[in-house]
This record gives structure tokens, C-alpha cells and sequence, in this order.
């Protein structure tokens, strides 16, 4: 589908990052998305870990993915550099948060080269059945602390990648598998 470049939202600026983006590939029967994270100098990276589901992964740098389906509902997908991951089902903004099921678990692999640290993502592509539109964000964790959120939009006020207006990528029709 192509490069997208996130916006790092105006009221937690990073101190050292200056980009962060998202390759989008859905080929054959996988989605892959690579994000892309340029000055990661001072970049934290949680402790590399056995791949599986864990909660609060948000809390540290973490890469994530929205679908919004017809009507308000719409499934949150968490990625952690460590390789744990998690995702949950809500029926509007923010209601009924619970797991929902992945029938693979998501590959994860975080690199780093210089100044710019990549981590793939490879999701089987059967998630996007019923997904009319998506969300990419990131939360980075930068040295002291400091966190930045990032995504393809931001709305009004605090950091919200919950807010359907966030959900800017229309998904086509030949994205789905």
C-alpha cells in the first residue's frame, strides 16, 4: 500500500527522534508493517522477551496498529520491540476493551543500525477482513523517560489514538485478503 509518515502530536514533542514511519505491505497471505524511527539515538528499547500476549505494552516504546470496522467498533493491535504483543476488540470509543483472539501470533523483529532503529511486524492478512479503515501510531520512550506519541493524525486536546478521527488510512478493497 506504501510509506506513511506519522506526526508526532504537538503537546509531547521528542527530544531526539525526528521521524517515524510505517511501511504497509499486504502480500500473499500476510501483512507486514514496518515502522521506521529516524534520530533513535536515545531511543529505549524494552528487554527483548518470549513472544506473547501481554498487557500494558503502551506504558513503554511500542509500535501499534488500529482497524475501525462498519459502524463504531474496531480492534487495537500492540507491538512491542521485546516481541510481546497484544490485541483488543472495542465496540465504540473506548467500550467494551476486551482480548480478542489472533489465530497467529504477530512476528516481531527489532534492529537497529546507526541512527535509525526498523521493527517488523508480519501479521497473518486475515486480520483486515472487515476493516474499512486503519490507524498507525507509535509511543516512544526516549532516554530519561520522555515520551512521544506519533500518528497519522491527531485530534483535539491529549494524545487520543482511540479517536476514530486518527483512523485517517482508507482501506481499498484489494487490501483485503
Amino acid at each position: 500500500m506504501g510509506t506513511f509518515s506519522l506526526i508526532c502530536h504537538p503537546q509531547t514533542p521528542a527530544v531526539g527522534v525526528k521521524s517515524v514511519s510505517v511501511d504497509w505491505e499486504a502480500r500473499g497471505d500476510a501483512l507486514t508493517l514496518t515502522y521506521r524511527v529516524g534520530g533513535a539515538g536515545g531511543l529505549v528499547l524494552p528487554t527483548p522477551a518470549h513472544a506473547e500476549r501481554h498487557d500494558d505494552l503502551w506504558k513503554a516504546t511500542c509500535f501499534e496498529l488500529f482497524l475501525g470496522r462498519e459502524g463504531t467498533s474496531y480492534q487495537e493491535f500492540n507491538f512491542s520491540p521485546s516481541s510481546c504483543w497484544a490485541t483488543y476488540g472495542f465496540a465504540a470509543y473506548r467500550e467494551g476493551g476486551r482480548n480478542a483472539d489472533m489465530s497467529i501470533a504477530p512476528a516481531i523483529a527489532m534492529t537497529r543500525a546507526g541512527d535509525e532503529a526498523v521493527c517488523e511486524v508480519r501479521l497473518p492478512r486475515t486480520i483486515l477482513e472487515g476493516a474499512v479503515c486503519a490507524g498507525l501510531t507509535a509511543v516512544i520512550e526516549e532516554a530519561g523517560g520522555h515520551k512521544s506519541y506519533w500518528a497519522l493524525a491527531h485530534g483535539e486536546g491529549r494524545p487520543d489514538f482511540h479517536k476514530r478521527s486518527c483512523f485517517t488510512l482508507q482501506l481499498a478493497a484489494a487490501e483485503a485478503p
